[in-house]
């Protein structure tokens, strides 16, 4: 017996509509919960008094427990549930059925297992009635970027566009959040800056969040278009965003999956789904049924198909599609391995000895099914739902764009269409109707064949049917149409046909582009994966880890470089030591913001330039000077901090000029201290800008150390204290040579953000 003959997909839709209810369910709890330790506090009662207490409250006022959950909640929290008065109302009246369920709905975030599920939660639990379209939760990342935790209600394309947002971009975002004050546009940022939205004027609220008592995001909702934002809609979203800060750390629910093609295949008609295999560290590389298979993203025509699910995204392949799991799996593992598209007419497929499935009869679960490999073990999925539970009339109908009527009577020799049906066809209305059997004049000249299958199907084992033609109209053009007929029968005699003609093209053409954008994709994956490699070379050849440096006079001096923890993430560190003809020797380093082939072409370009820059024999200061005039006429306008430093061996002086960098560490006689200098903004920020430098006196045995933030950055903790952290452990080093310091210093890196790391060591002969 097959799986979808045993009843487990209907088995596995019951379940998920149980999971969705109990995760009302637990929101309803959480609340329940609230309002008893509320009684427990204020009345001195038991777990167990305070719950029948509560009970017999709700029995006595006839309100639901959850709404005098609600009322005992919202009394023990004071103002910060929205209160605004209802006209005539006077001030302290009963609690209101808007604050009970704004109540409800800020549980209901609290009890989200992600910011995903949190940003649903605001969504359907509140926001929605008020018009709300969209809503977006980033997370503040230590560094003060923005990172999107979760979202619901925007488009893959413009959440993957606002995934994260750097602490210089200009905008009310950043400014909201420096603020701590809520930020309303009713009509739209205007002047302030973008945010998401479906247009400039369309209305959003900004709301910071906050955890434990410090700045954790932002929430940002967004209404379809521009709408007056009074007080009592500004309370309440508010109120009901302010839970979300608790969420923000749980992470999203969505995969990452790639905005542009999540965009197309949104687009689509047909259902069509991402698809990822996971293959366990330690194993090899392959694609077979051993491994983890996880959808993705689903567009919403699956997600109709699938039904009521609770957060599909993220689930295994098998818990959405159990009856064709094993079938689906083989498309899946051969179009990985192969690289080569799949195609099977239907899942799960009919044994070659069934007989031809009869109307009404249950058909595949997923019919036309395509499976184009993307590379990486990642793959789309698109297929048509081929529902057989009724005539084909029904199941057009059920699909009502671009739906045109027929109907035929056989006996009186007319054919009746309805008015959508002329332009399909590229006919007047006032011209006469053609019968079905006559249109296979007007069809493509391959088509006119299942056009004769469809009439010997119904004429001769009268039943109904469906084919998809191709349209050659008078005017010209060519038009995908998909014909489902029915036929009329009186007794055992044929004497009608009614039928649809549905026009498909726009689908059809979807799927093309759908079909050029993985090709797109493959080749712009295929050329960036080239480039990252050539340009990941080429900065290990101008900032080799370990490298072999010229021996200034004066000077010992070593360098290390590591790069990032994930080779895929080129950065744009740098360092530099050269000797100038007058004797004196630079020592620079610097860190263009950012990863990637941008930054790394930025960071050879900056290089190079200061390389040429100091045989002019100019000052720190100025050079640096020079240096911030070409960050900004390099392309993509790079920012960067650095440090530059002018060593004249003749008196042991150091002349240096820093840009936003990290301060230099000078290690003298066993203590260590960081070196104070001009506070200079870093490179490419400002045109025009003037970069002091200091002077500081060495002398012999001194050792100094310049580095880049990701030697010294830690997650979660503060940049002074990760700062005292290197001068503690720098003045526990034992004296030795500029190499083996370099080698120590690397073994203990401090730094854990997996960004690149390099260090450069001084020592004063």
């Amino acid at each position: 017996m097959g799986l979808s003959e045993t009843g487990l997909p209907s088995a596995v839709a019951d379940l998920t509509a149980e999971v969705a209810a109990l995760h009302a369910d637990r929101a309803r709890r959480s609340l329940l919960d609230l309002a008893c330790g509320v009684l427990m506090a204020q009345l001195s009662l038991s777990p167990a008094e305070a719950a029948d207490h509560l009970l017999r409250l709700a029995v006595s006022t006839g309100l639901s427990a959850a709404d005098l959950a609600a009322d005992v909640v919202n009394a023990a929290a004071g103002p910060d549930v929205a209160r605004e008065p209802v006209p005539g109302q006077a001030p302290g009246a009963a609690p209101t059925p808007e604050t009970r369920r704004i109540r409800r709905g800020t549980t209901a975030v609290l009890a989200s297992d992600t910011a995903g599920a949190a940003a649903a939660a605001l969504l359907e639990g509140g926001l929605r009635r008020l018009g709300v379209e969209s809503v977006y939760l980033w997370r503040r990342t230590e560094t003060d970027c923005l990172e999107l935790a979760g979202h619901a209600g925007a488009t893959p394309l413009e959440a993957g566009h606002w995934r994260w947002v750097p602490p210089e971009t200009d905008g009310p975002l950043h400014r909201v959040l420096t603020v701590g004050l809520p930020a309303w546009f009713p009509d739209g940022p205007g002047a302030e800056g973008r945010l998401p939205g479906p247009h400039a004027e369309a209305a959003r609220g900004l709301v910071p969040l906050d955890r434990a008592g410090r700045s954790a995001g932002l929430a940002l909702v967004v209404w379809p278009a521009a709408r007056a934002l009074d007080g009592a809609v500004r309370a309440t979203v508010a109120a009901l965003c302010r839970p979300a800060g608790q969420a923000l750390d749980h992470g999203g629910s969505d995969a990452a999956a790639a905005p542009r093609l999540t965009a197309v295949l949104a687009e689509l008609v047909l259902p069509a789904m991402l698809v990822s295999v996971a293959v366990p560290a330690g194993e090899e590389e392959g694609y077979g049924f051993g491994r983890t298979h996880t959808v993705d993203y689903l567009n919403p025509a699956a997600l109709r198909v699938l039904g009521p699910l609770p957060a599909p995204a993220g689930r295994p392949v098998a818990q959405l599609f159990p009856a064709v799991y094993e079938e689906l799996l083989g498309l899946l593992a051969r179009a990985n391995a192969t690289g080569a598209p799949q195609y099977v007419p239907a899942l799960p497929a009919a044994p070659s000895n069934a007989p031809p499935a009869r109307a009404g009869a249950a058909g595949p679960a997923m019919a036309e099914v395509r499976v184009l490999p993307l590379g990486g073990g990642r793959t789309a999925v698109m297929w048509r739902a081929d529902d057989r539970r009724g005539p084909p009339v029904t199941r057009a109908l059920a699909r009502p764009d671009q739906l045109a009527v027929f109907e035929e009577d056989l006996v009186a020799g007319s054919t009746v269409w309805s008015a959508h049906a002329y332009p399909v066809f590229g006919l007047h209305p006032e011209e006469p109707a053609v019968p079905l059997r006559a249109l296979g004049a007007r069809l493509h000249r391959e088509d006119a064949g299942r056009l004769d299958g469809l009439l010997a199907t119904l004429t001769d084992r009268h039943e109904g049917g469906q084919v998809l033609v191709r349209v050659v109209r008078p005017g010209g053009g060519v038009r995908r149409v998909r014909v489902a007929a029915e036929p009329v029968l009186t007794g055992s005699a044929l004497t009608g046909i009614v039928g649809v003609f549905q026009d498909v093209s726009s689908q059809h053409h979807t799927e093309v582009a759908l079909t050029a954008t993985y090709d797109q994709l493959s080749a712009a994956r295929t050329e960036a994966e080239l480039r990252d490699h050539l340009v990941l070379g080429l900065q290990h050849a101008i900032v080799p880890e370990a490298p072999a440096l010229e021996t200034p006079p004066g000077l010992r001096v070593a360098a290390r470089y590591r790069p990032a923890a994930a080779e895929y993430r080129v950065g744009g560190d740098w360092y530099d030591v050269q000797s100038l003809p007058d004797g004196k020797v630079l020592v620079t380093v610097g860190d263009i913001a950012g990863h990637g082939i941008g930054s790394a072409t930025a960071m050879i370009a900056l290089r190079g330039a200061l390389h040429g820059l100091a045989f002019t024999g100019n000052s720190p200061g100025r050079l640096m000077e020079w240096l911030n005039e070409v960050a900004l006429r390099t392309p993509g306008q790079p920012t960067a901090t650095a440090v530059c430093a002018l060593f004249d061996p003749a008196d042991r002086s150091l002349f240096w000029a820093g840009a936003g960098h990290p301060p230099v560490l000078l290690l003298r006689g066993g203590r260590a201290r960081f070196l104070e200098g001009a506070e200079n903004i870093l490179l490419g920020a400002l045109p025009g800008a003037g970069y002091g430098e200091t002077f500081t006196e060495l002398r012999s045995g001194d050792t100094l150390l310049l580095y880049t933030d990701g030697f010294v950055e830690r997650r979660h903790v503060g940049l002074d204290e990760s700062l005292e952290t290197l001068r503690a452990a720098t003045e526990r080093l034992r004296p030795g040579p500029a190499e083996e310091l370099a080698d120590r210093l690397m073994a203990a890196v401090l730094g854990d953000t997996d960004d690149d790391t390099s260090l450069v060591v001084v020592r004063v002969t």
